[in-house]
C-alpha cells in the first residue's frame, strides 16, 4: 500500500518541488508561468481530456450508475457547499469563492487518477477515472470558469479592483443581459470546456475513434500533469506557501471530509465493494492543480489556490492510506 501511495503521489510532489527550485534560481519567473498556464490550459489538458473521455465506451459510463450518482452529489454538492458558504457568510468575491468550491471539491483525477487507481484496481479503474473526470470538467470546471468571467465583467464595469472584497450579499452578475451573455459565450469557447462536452457527445453516438488519432492527440495530453504542476511549483515559488486557517479547511474539506461523505453514504446505502472502495478513493485524490491555473490566468487568490493544492497534495499521502485501510 505504501508503494502504491508513493509511486502515485511522490512524482507529484518531486514535479511541484522542481518548480519551486526553478523559480527560486531564477531560471523562471512569473511570466514564464503564465505561458506555461496558456499552454496547459489551451492546449494540453483539453487535449487529454478529449482522448482520454473518447476511449471510454458508452457501456463503461452506464455500468455504474451508484457511482455516478455517487461521485455527482459528493463533486457537485460540496462544490455548491462551499461556494454559497464562501459568498454569503465569509462575503468573499465571487470568484475567490468559485476557486475556494473547485479545490475543495474537484479530485486532480485526470492527472494522478490512473497512476493512484490504477495500481489499486487495475483494468476497472478506468470507469471511476471516466466518470469523475467527464463530472468534474463537464459541471465544476466550466461553472468555475463562468464565474471568474462575470465577476471580471462585473468589476470592469464598476471600476474596482479584482483583489478587493466587496462584503455584499449579492452574487453580482453583470446587469446588461448582453454582458451575461457575450461572458457565457466566452466560457464555452474555451478548449478546456468544449473538449469534453464533444468527445462525451461522441461516447453517446458510440463513435469509436481510431486510435491513431487518440495516440496522436496524447503525444502532448500526456504532458498536462507534468507542465501544470511544474507552472504551479513557480506560481508558489512567487507567493510562499500559506498555511493559515481558510488554506487548512480547504484541504480538510477535499482529503478527509469528501471521502467521509461517499464512504458513509454508500453504506447507508448497503453499498459494497468494489464500488464503495472505488468511489471513496477517487474523491480522496487531492486537488486538480487546474485550479492554479485559473487563479494565474484571473489574478484571483493565487497564493491561497496554490498553498491548497500542494499541502492537498502532501497530506493525501497519509489520508489516502488511512481511507484504503477503511475501504479494504
Amino acid at each position: 500500500m505504501l508503494n502504491t501511495i508513493q509511486s502515485a503521489v511522490l512524482p507529484t510532489v518531486v514535479t511541484f518541488l522542481l518548480g519551486f527550485v526553478a523559480a527560486w534560481r531564477h531560471d523562471f519567473g512569473s511570466k514564464d508561468a503564465s505561458i506555461l498556464n496558456r499552454m496547459v490550459l489551451v492546449y494540453s489538458v483539453p487535449l487529454a481530456l478529449f482522448a482520454g473521455t473518447v476511449m471510454t465506451s458508452r457501456a463503461e459510463l452506464s455500468q455504474d450508475l451508484p457511482m455516478f450518482a455517487a461521485l455527482c452529489v459528493a463533486i457537485i454538492g460540496l462544490y455548491a457547499a462551499v461556494f454559497l458558504f464562501s459568498r454569503f457568510a465569509l462575503h468573499l468575491r465571487m470568484s475567490a469563492s468559485a476557486l475556494a468550491a473547485l479545490v475543495s471539491s474537484a479530485p486532480a483525477v485526470p492527472f494522478v487518477g490512473p497512476g493512484i487507481l490504477g495500481d489499486l484496481f487495475g483494468g476497472s479503474s478506468a470507469i471511476p477515472i471516466a466518470i469523475a473526470s467527464l463530472v468534474i470538467n463537464l459541471t465544476v470546471v466550466p461553472a468555475t470558469i463562468l464565474f471568474l468571467a462575470l465577476d471580471s465583467a462585473s468589476v470592469d464595469s464598476q471600476g474596482k479592483s479584482l483583489a478587493t472584497q466587496d462584503g455584499e450579499h449579492g452574487l453580482h452578475l453583470p446587469r446588461r443581459p448582453s454582458i451575461l451573455a457575450a461572458k457565457l459565450w466566452e466560457t464555452i469557447k474555451e478548449p478546456i470546456v468544449w473538449a469534453p462536452v464533444l468527445a462525451f457527445a461522441v461516447v453517446l453516438s458510440g463513435f469509436q475513434t481510431p486510435q491513431p488519432i487518440v495516440h496522436s492527440l496524447l503525444l502532448l495530453g500526456h504532458a498536462s500533469g507534468g507542465v501544470a504542476l511544474f507552472a504551479c511549483g513557480i506560481v508558489l515559488a512567487s507567493n510562499k506557501i500559506k498555511i493559515n486557517r481558510q488554506v487548512l479547511s480547504f484541504v480538510f474539506l477535499k482529503n478527509i471530509v469528501q471521502p467521509a461523505l461517499v464512504l458513509t453514504g454508500l453504506r447507508l446505502f448497503s453499498y459494497r465493494n468494489p464500488i464503495v472502495s472505488e468511489a471513496v478513493l477517487t474523491t480522496a485524490i487531492p486537488s486538480m492543480p487546474i485550479a492554479i491555473m485559473l487563479a494565474l490566468r484571473y489574478g484571483i487568490s493565487e497564493g491561497d489556490a496554490a498553498s491548497t493544492v500542494f499541502l492537498s497534495v502532501i497530506a493525501s499521502v497519509i489520508t489516502i492510506a488511512l481511507f484504503i485501510a477503511l475501504t479494504a
